[in-house]
């Protein structure tokens, strides 16, 4: 897939001002909690911010650092940074303060743009920030601060874009840093435009008459792309939640606002299912398509929610590296429990400790390649040379691609069992014991038998109405021997009320590691 992409481009020019252009600036771009919000006025207050930054000194290539739940203002925010070539950098409103201050000082942002309820973050770190000049608060602000309304209200209205290359850096995401510090990772302009031809049009085939709502927010990289880049590049309706995903308030979004494009991940697909008279009290009629990416979205969850709703969930693998979704199923071609296959524009292989591709079959570490990759960490040159390995990026996961080339996710690098000399995926071990009646979600490690053997322990949230058991441990046990090989069995099976998750809603297996090393509740 050959994607032409001209020397100078501005992504903000093509998500945004483009729909101006060709006339669709009365169409609805954002919905937030009753608001409806169009490209025409999008493109106004764009133009108004980012003639506010400049007001405040900000030039192509400073950072603008951007702390708010999901709201039309932060969508303002991203693309007027990227319109006058400044890089937005979108952070997690989970992290805490200390987080925020490394962020901003990595960066060398001088000017932030955050919500008032997030105030506080900023506020106890302010002493130790070595760049910030500017603080503008969406919503109430104190003396000292400069209010995002009236800075909007006293803006110009006309702005054109900079004159930006397609290699210019247009978005910086920055990792959770559960390995040490948050790494600040690089994407070019370039890349937005590339991904939405490679994923939005060439896997979801999102129109000008979708209206797409994404489970995951837009500090994070699956959700930035599916809230914003998906929906303003084709012309079509994003819908935004600012509060929490809980699934009452997802599924009642879901009726009242009636997407057609729904991007989830496994934790929540499942979350909904569990929901009391689902399809008597919900209604979930008007979705097309749905997504799914974060973890490896297991096969019983696949096909209740298809049981549940006729929908298809297209499952897929991505990375901040990579700026999204690399590795996808495709509509109609559903492979349940497998990753799918690379998008338009990207390959992968699969190579072993020595660099080596591996046979279809066996496990090995995915390598990928495509037009949307990071230019680099920044800051962090030894890591980007680790990663990046030329055009191909290592991605630290563990796959291994059956014979018509589908990909099965089999784990993390580090989350991988050697049990008795063979390779055992947590991954597989989980997807059988998640199909069973009784059990709603699951964890898999690998623990030290008496004699310091590694063999597979299980950790299991029980659905409501079954308790925990010795009968019972036996009976999940014998399950998994009937659905995989035997040695892959849960030697230990330890239940718990929840599993330790990152915001995403990814199982964090090196917090069950350390409660089973400590023997202590978490």
């Amino acid at each position: 897939m050959e994607i032409q992409i001209p020397e100078k481009f501005n992504a903000a020019n093509f998500l945004l001002d483009r729909h101006i252009k060709e006339g669709r600036g009365d169409k609805v771009a954002i919905v937030c909690q009753g608001q409806k919000v169009t490209y025409e006025q999008v493109f106004l207050e764009v133009n108004r911010l980012g003639n506010g930054f400049r007001s405040l000194g900000v030039e192509m290539e400073n950072r603008v650092l951007l702390l708010s739940p999901d709201l039309p203002e932060l969508i303002c925010s991203i693309l007027a940074a990227m319109k006058i070539g400044a890089v937005p950098v979108v952070t997690n409103t989970m992290l805490p303060a200390a987080d925020i201050a490394y962020i901003l000082n990595d960066c060398r942002a001088k000017v932030a743009v955050v919500h008032h309820s997030l105030l506080p973050l900023v506020e106890q770190v302010q002493g130790r920030l070595e760049y910030l000049k500017h603080l503008i608060v969406i919503g109430d602000c104190k003396k000292g601060q400069i209010s995002y309304q009236k800075l909007v209200e006293d803006s110009s209205e006309e702005l054109k874009p900079a004159l930006t290359s397609k290699d210019d850096s247009a978005v910086w995401q920055y990792s959770s840093g559960t390995t040490g510090t948050p790494k600040g990772i690089v994407h070019m302009h370039k890349s937005i435009f590339y991904h939405f031809h490679s994923h939005a049009q060439g896997i979801l085939n999102i129109t000008p008459d979708d209206k797409v709502f994404s489970i995951a927010k837009l500090f994070f990289g699956y959700g930035q792309g599916n809230g914003l880049y998906w929906p303003f590049g084709a012309g079509a309706t994003t819908i935004l939640l600012p509060d929490r995903p809980e699934p009452e308030n997802v599924a009642e979004l879901v009726t009242r606002e009636r997407p057609t494009v729904y991007c989830g991940v496994p934790t929540s697909y499942n979350a909904i299912l569990q929901l009391p008279n689902l399809k008597e009290r919900y209604d979930f009629s008007s979705i097309r398509i749905c997504t799914s990416a974060g973890e490896a979205l297991p096969a019983a969850i696949y096909q209740k929610w298809l049981e549940t709703f006729g929908v298809e969930i297209i499952d897929g693998i991505g990375s901040t590296e990579c700026f999204h979704v690399f590795i996808s199923n495709r509509p109609g071609q559903v492979v349940s429990g497998s990753t799918g296959q690379p998008i338009p524009g990207f390959e992968a292989k699969l190579v072993d400790d020595q660099g080596q591709e591996v046979p279809p079959g066996e496990i090995g570490t995915l390598l990928v390649k495509g037009g949307s990759v990071s230019a680099g960490y920044w800051n962090k040159h030894e890591m980007t040379q680790r990663t990046f390995l030329g055009e191909w990026v290592r991605t630290g996961d563990k796959f291994y691609k059956d014979e018509n080339g589908y990909y099965w996710f089999a784990g993390r690098m580090d989350d991988m069992i050697k049990a008795g000399g063979i390779w055992v995926s947590p991954i597989e071990v989980e997807g059988i014991l998640v199909s069973h009646p009784a059990v709603l979600e699951c964890g898999v490690i690998g623990a030290e038998d008496k004699d310091g053997l590694l063999k597979p322990k299980a950790f299991v949230v029980l659905k409501e109405g079954n308790n925990p058991s010795d009968e019972l441990t036996k009976e999940l046990q014998k399950y998994v021997k009937q659905n995989a090989a035997p040695f892959k069995y849960p030697r230990w099976v330890e239940y718990a009320d929840e599993l330790p998750k990152t915001p995403t809603g990814k199982l964090q297996r090196f917090k069950l590691r350390e409660l089973d090393s400590s023997n202590k509740a978490w």
